[in-house]
This record gives C-alpha cells, structure tokens and sequence, in this order.
C-alpha cells in the first residue's frame, strides 16, 4: 500500500538556474501514523542519456566536460567523462536525444533504442532520465560536435574503445551514474 501524502505548503526558494522548491507536507504511513515532514526538492526537468556504439570498432562515443557541482564536491578540475545528454525542453526523449546527440557529439543516430527510466537522485531532485542506446558509424558524423555556444557548452567529443571505457570505469575516470548506467547495459546485453 503506498503512502497517503498531502502537500500542505509550498515555497519556491529559487528559481535562477532551475527551481529549488521547499514543501512542506503531512505523510501518513501504512500503520496510520501520521507526521509532517519538511523537504526541498530541485526542478530541473526531465532529460535522455544515450550510449553511442559501434559494434564493429567495438567503441563508444562519449563526453568530457566541465561539471561545477563535482569541482566543489572534490573532483580537481571539475571535468567529467558522460554519456551524451541533455534536458528534455518541452520535446519528447526521442527527439531530444537526437538533438543532443548531433550537437554534443556531430554524430546523427539512426535508429535508437529506448532501453530504461531512472530517477537520478530522488531524494532532491525530481528529474527522471530516458535512456537510450544507439549504433554509430563514421557517416554519421554530419557536425564536429562540442554543444552550442547560446548554452555555454564546452565539449570535448571522445572516442573510447569499449573495453578502455569499462576500465575508466573502474579506475574512477568514469564517475558519472548515468554513463556507468549505459556502459553496465553495453556489458550485460553484449552490444559490443
């Protein structure tokens, strides 16, 4: 039986970058009992993650770019190696998929396979993830990739062997939950 929850207040405390809410709400559990709790929650919207991969090089497509909330968290430098992706903006995770593909990456997928959704951090943000998976060859590289300037993106395009790929996850150059996420799903389903 799930909860009865009833939001009492709600408080925005943000709403520069994305939306920072505060809530106030009464849960009642399945025993009866009732508190009431106080939590934020961070609105960034819905995005899609995709693994480009290329089954005869036995390579994948990734990113590397600058992440200020891993640099204030520890990470020197503040890069990070990802899986192309990127919010949602009102399309649908196909679509949106396909854009940041081509300009994060160049690379223009053919045809892509929805693979999972995934609540990325829900104990503070509300963001669920679409998860894609997605065939690459060289003639599908119609741009040289690395964002968009409007967005201040900044993106390296890499081509990684698979193999070099599941290593840098495991040494901890690869430390992004998403990327591991699609890499984990490469390896189980035998992609490459």
């Amino acid at each position: 039986m799930d909860p009865k929850v009833e939001i009492l207040s709600e408080e925005i405390l943000s709403n520069n970058w994305y939306t920072l809410r505060k809530y106030r709400y009464e849960y009642t559990a399945a025993d009866g009992s009732k508190t009431v709790q106080t939590r934020e929650a961070y609105d960034r919207g819905n995005g899609a993650a995709i693994l480009l991969y290329n089954k005869e090089k036995r390579s994948v497509i990734l990113t590397r770019q600058f992440r200020l909330p891993s640099f204030v968290n520890g990470n020197t430098g503040g890069m990070l190696i990802e899986a192309c992706a990127g919010l949602l903006d009102k399309d649908n995770p196909e679509a949106c998929i396909r854009r940041e593909a081509e300009e994060e990456t160049g690379y223009q997928p053919g045809e892509v396979t929805k693979i999972m959704e995934a609540y990325m951090s829900p104990g503070s943000v509300t963001e669920m993830l679409h998860f894609f998976v997605a065939p690459y060859t060289a003639a599908m590289k119609v741009a040289e990739g690395g964002g968009v300037a409007h967005e201040q993106e900044s993106i390296q395009v890499l081509e990684v062997s698979f193999d070099d790929a599941l290593l840098m996850m495991k040494d901890g150059r690869i430390k992004d939950a998403k990327t591991i996420m699609l890499l984990q799903y490469a390896q189980i389903n035998q992609l490459l």
